[in-house]
């Protein structure tokens, strides 16, 4: 079934609270200006990009996440791909604490009507990211009427939000493919299988996958030892084909579940799963998003839409705060083509990119009016999600900042904003400049 209006969500959330023994434990790290802010800087300007909130699985009945699997799947509060009835009521409670944080620093007053402009919500046309859009700014401003966005219509898919290759040929293929062989260990991802071979196995433990007709038979192939190989087309996200794929799909789901079924054993169709087994599990998801989204050639190639976007955001005068939502491959793009080091994630299944997560850009001023930006990852952790815990700013969410290499922090974790915008307008120009590098190279050869 669909999901009902938001007000009958929020009405829900004030009531409803699982009651469950956690199984993960992790605090706050407190390193974010949400948590505090020096009294040398007022906070001027605040930037979202969101992956939408819990959903139902992509895959429908006959897919592969159907058919490999030996049990039924929980019971869905939405139809396939939408945003399930948890993840409006999580998206709520997050928009309510990023009222609280934002009143709390001074940019909007209590129960604050934005004057034209000062305000933007844009998402992705499909049903899960305007969904999200609209129950989090539900709880952002609840006296207020938010337009939310769509440059498509309902249920399409905006380019900007997709990470879709923009530029290719042969050249330029054979370049990004061996630096995707190079991260995945070689042409069939072979070191990469090697490393995800636990999670394999325990994916087709969780599922009893061998007791399924479609194994036996080998419908969709050797799940435990055939080769993944990567595809590259036009307009297209970069794909992968084989194991890897399916087990991508698998974990998806499982998560999923664990997000929503309030009994552990159950959620893992009868076996006790511990901390570190989902974690395993949600390995498979980071590897995907590594391939398809976080090489250097790549990154630029299919994030530049996104980053045009963000960088427009940041120059718009005027502007209090935005928010646009799409994916955990227009956030995982992002942050590569933008070059984040490495980073750990307390609390989180999906080791880059949780559900939920927001990667946010908050802009600082100084007292002799210099600008100022600090960048972290904001999203609730397991507990969080599982127990739909009310959030404020003494329960806050999981803040976690990022650091890029081309862009130094200062001790503060305040980076200069002519430094953020010229790395942001870099990487911007890197995928401008790949059709002047390739297009020769090509011509080269062809000479």
């Amino acid at each position: 079934m669909r999901i009902s209006g938001f007000k009958q969500v929020i009405l829900v959330l004030t009531v409803f609270c699982f009651l469950s023994t956690p199984v993960f434990s992790a605090e706050n790290t407190g390193a974010s200006s949400e948590a505090s802010a020096s009294e040398e800087y007022t906070l001027d300007q605040v930037i979202v990009l969101s992956r939408h909130n819990i959903r139902s699985p992509l895959s429908t009945k006959g897919s592969v996440v159907d058919d490999l699997c030996a049990h039924d799947w929980f019971e869905w509060t939405s139809n396939p791909s939408e945003l399930s009835l948890r993840g409006a009521m999580l998206e709520t409670t997050m928009g309510q604490y990023f009222r609280l944080w934002l009143e709390k620093e001074g940019l909007f007053p209590e129960n604050y009507i934005p004057e034209d402009g000062a305000v933007r919500f844009y998402a992705n046309g499909l049903q899960r990211t305007q969904a999200t859009a609209r129950y989090f700014s539900a709880g952002l401003l609840p006296v207020a009427v938010v337009p939310i966005e769509c440059k498509v219509g309902y249920d399409e898919k905006d380019d900007t939000f997709i990470p879709n290759v923009y530029f290719l040929n042969d050249a330029y293929m054979q370049d990004a493919l061996e630096e995707i062989y190079e991260v995945g260990g070689g042409e069939h991802l072979e070191g990469l299988r090697a490393s995800l071979d636990e999670a394999f196995e325990l994916i087709a433990d969780v599922t009893d996958m061998k007791e399924t007709e479609a194994y036996k038979s080998g419908q969709y192939g050797n799940f435990l030892e055939d080769t993944s190989t990567v595809s590259l087309e036009l307009l297209k996200e970069p794909g992968i084909q084989g194991p890897l794929s399916k087990a991508v799909s698998l974990a998806d789901a499982l998560v999923l579940q664990y997000y929503e079924e309030e009994d552990e054993v159950k959620a893992a169709f009868g076996h006790e799963l511990d901390e570190e087994d989902w974690k395993t599990i949600g390995s498979v998801l980071k590897a995907n998003l590594d391939i398809r989204f976080g090489t250097p050639l790549l990154s630029v190639n299919v994030s530049h839409l996104m980053l045009e976007e963000l960088c427009s955001e940041m120059k718009t005068e005027g502007r209090k705060f935005t928010f646009l939502c799409g994916h955990d491959s227009t956030v995982a793009s992002v942050l590569a083509a933008l070059g984040a080091e490495e980073y750990t994630l307390p609390g989180a299944i999906e080791p880059s990119t949780p559900i939920g997560v927001k990667l946010v850009f908050e802009k600082w001023v100084d007292t002799e009016k210099d600008a100022f930006y600090k960048v972290n990852l904001v999203y609730q952790s397991v507990d969080q999600l599982r127990s739909i815990q009310p959030l404020s700013l003494e329960d806050p969410p999981m803040i976690v900042p990022v650091h890029f290499a081309e862009a130094q922090a200062d001790e503060n974790g305040m980076i200069p904003e002519e430094e953020l915008i010229g790395l942001f307008e870099n990487k911007i120009d890197s995928y401008y400049a790949l059709e002047e590098i390739y297009g020769d190279m090509q011509m080269d050869e062809a000479a």
